[in-house]
């Protein structure tokens, strides 16, 4: 089991100027959606701002993350969104 608060700490640790919002989908603690905002998704396709979570969170996708759901956004397309 990994506690939101634990996935936003790897997430701004590796993307320090990130806006993270975590959701536990399930009660359990191990299947999550994720909604990242950054600068540094600018002008990256949707696959490479996948990656950046990923290699954020690569040790706790290998045991206590069993499912993570992910939306990442520039704060321009948030903004948009919202």
């Amino acid at each position: 089991m990994i506690e939101p608060e634990e996935i936003v700490s790897k997430i701004k640790a590796s993307l320090t100027d990130a806006e993270v919002h975590v959701q536990d989908l399930t009660g359990t603690k191990d299947h999550y959606q994720v909604t990242v905002i950054s600068e540094a998704f600018d002008g990256k396709p949707l696959i490479k701002r996948h990656r950046m979570v990923y290699d954020a969170l690569k040790e706790e996708m290998k045991g206590p993350i069993h499912a993570l759901t992910l939306d990442v956004f520039t704060p321009e397309q948030w903004e948009e969104k919202s």
